[in-house]
């Protein structure tokens, strides 16, 4: 299983000092990938939660390519709806060149109304829209050109490119609900679920992944798992999400996550409210948690 991390690519702190520091310190450490999220227009609702300013995803991992050697790049989540696809494709198979076959593509619905419409983007079609996308990128790795007619829009002969080797990128799909688990069996190399419930992922996730791949006649994807990483001197309740507890919870954690099939893992150290951050704190725990892992 590869471990990761969530790299935090918004707020005051977040500088481009900081984000290198973050970078090397995944690799002198260890870990076998960073991620990164993506909000375009963080509106109220959003800075709530991640205060600006918010780093973009595609520039950022460009230039990250440049300033490592060993960790792979990627993203949890690109926000489907907010770009087009055939931009998509072209910037995450660039990034993908650059990082020397490096890069994961995650991509996700997206949650938040208000910034849907403040790009007049509908927020109840981004399910339908998500499909369309991922529709158009897929092919667009593949082909020299690509043509499509939905609802928003219509090209036809369209040059694509760098098309990647294979004709595809390692590609995350994100999401919990039934039509996100059949989208990533659809679409994805993996299925991506943001801090899930245990027993939701062992009963009824992974099931549900197996049963949709099998209809639409597909390989099951890999499962990659982002979970929090909070550590605290006593054990949390039994009800606690997953990641947040004593060490030896969080062990715990992710060695059932391994236990189940996890391909990917990653920590997250995102405190969920906005308030100052201590990054040297975030490194001391994600050190702990990922030297008391058992090796096999």
């Amino acid at each position: 299983m590869r471990l990761g991390i969530n790299l935090p690519n918004f707020g005051p702190e977040t500088t481009a000092a900081t984000l290198l520091d973050w970078a090397g310190y995944a690799e002198d450490a260890g870990f076998d990938q960073v991620v990164v999220s993506d909000h375009v227009a963080p509106t109220p609702e959003v800075a709530a939660i991640y205060p600006p300013p918010f780093h973009d995803p595609f520039v950022l991992l460009s230039w990250l390519a440049g300033r490592t050697s060993t960790v792979r790049l990627g993203t949890s989540v690109v926000v489907l709806p907010y770009r087009h696809p055939l931009l998509v494709a072209r910037m995450s198979a660039m990034v993908q060149e650059y990082s020397d076959g490096r890069f994961v593509l995650g991509v996700g619905t997206g949650w938040s109304r208000t910034e849907f419409e403040a790009f007049g983007l509908d927020f109840r079609a981004r399910g339908r829209t998500s499909d369309d996308h991922l529709d158009v990128i897929t092919r667009a790795w593949a082909a020299d050109t690509v043509s499509a007619e939905t609802p928003d829009f219509r090209f036809t002969d369209v040059a694509t490119g760098p098309t990647p080797p294979g004709g595809r990128l390692p590609l995350w799909v994100g999401g919990h609900a039934p039509a996100a688990i059949r989208r990533a069996a659809r679409f994805g190399t993996a299925w991506h679920p943001i801090n899930p419930e245990l027993g939701w992922l062992r009963e009824i996730g992974l099931p549900g992944l197996a049963a949709a791949a099998a209809e639409l006649g597909r390989p099951v994807p890999e499962l990659a798992v982002r979970i929090k990483a909070r550590l605290q001197p006593d054990p949390a309740p039994d009800d606690r999400p997953l990641g947040v507890g004593s060490l030896g919870q969080v062990v715990g954690d992710v060695v059932e996550l391994r236990r189940l099939g996890a391909a990917d893992l990653i920590l997250d150290t995102n405190p969920d409210q906005p308030r100052p951050r201590n990054f040297t704190e975030e490194r001391r725990q994600l050190t702990m948690i990922k030297n008391a892992l058992p090796l096999a």
